[in-house]
């Protein structure tokens, strides 16, 4: 039957399975308030057969317990009944809404797993940056950061200070493109810094969605005003720090480089 370490893993998973459920509610209302201005059903897509996985792994570990504990030897998973994402009516199961092959939806359990965070990456791991990302200061000595403004002007003030300081910046207008960003190469950010107010989906909705993609992300708010009620909830979910707009060049400096430098705290 169940042990202490099945129950763990299956109240971990379950945290995961529903976070993974509000994602996908958020596209959702994503994908119809801005029709055709992003690919949310492609993210969409993603999370549906990540959910899909997940709820394999929880399904299949539950029923190898049961069915072990019932007959008294090992259940063979590859004989039990699996999920099945079911693409929409008139779609190509085989094809996304770009064209671009998809992997076959039926999964085998698997485990979740984690991003690592920047810390924790092998020390043998590429660094290469992604075709069409362009970052400032590549050659940089410090750590590469983030920066998530929709105002052009502060992003570049913020991202000029940070560079000649050594620091590799990339600046991304949106959540949406932090978002694209981070998936692709977020085992090499140290840091994210996020404003409030953003196009699309407020600093709130972007930090959860980097936790749900990395839950020991480093992240810190920059804004010139935030409501106290989700900057205390953002703070209590673990963002690291805050920087209040209009600041300084030792202001920025002096957060990032004490957010860096502080101990990791653990995911909440």
């Amino acid at each position: 039957m169940l042990d202490h370490e099945d129950l763990k893993w299956i109240a971990t998973t379950s945290t995961e399975l529903n976070a993974i459920l509000q994602q996908i509610e958020r596209y959702s209302d994503l994908a119809r308030q801005h029709k055709g201005e992003y690919n949310y059903i492609d993210l969409l897509g993603d999370r549906v057969e990540l959910a899909s996985r997940t709820a394999q792994a929880l399904f299949d570990r539950v029923n190898s317990k049961i069915m072990a504990g019932a007959s008294g030897s090992p259940v063979d998973q590859s004989e039990t009944p699996s999920f099945t994402v079911v693409p929409p009516l008139g779609s190509d199961s085989s094809t996304s809404s770009k064209g671009k092959s998809r992997p076959a939806v039926s999964k085998k359990a698997v485990e979740p797993k984690m991003e690592q965070s920047p810390a924790t990456a092998t020390k043998g791991e590429s660094s290469s940056i992604p075709a069409g990302i362009k970052v400032l200061n590549p050659g940089g000595s410090k750590e590469l950061i983030l920066l998530v403004d929709d105002d052009a002007e502060i992003a570049e003030l913020a991202a000029e200070m940070l560079a000649e300081e050594g620091y590799k910046v990339i600046v991304a207008p949106d959540g949406f493109e932090a978002l694209r960003i981070y998936q692709e190469m977020g085992k090499q950010i140290g840091l994210v810094i996020l404003d409030f107010f953003l196009p699309v989906m407020d600093g709130d909705a972007v930090f959860e969605e980097l936790r749900a993609l990395n839950p020991s992300i480093d992240v810190v708010l920059s804004s010139g005003f935030a409501e106290q009620n989700k900057l205390g909830a953002m703070l209590a979910q673990g963002l690291r720090g805050f920087i209040p707009k209009p600041y300084t060049r030792e202001k920025l400096l002096s957060q990032v480089r004490s957010t860096l430098d502080a101990p990791r705290q653990v995911s909440r």
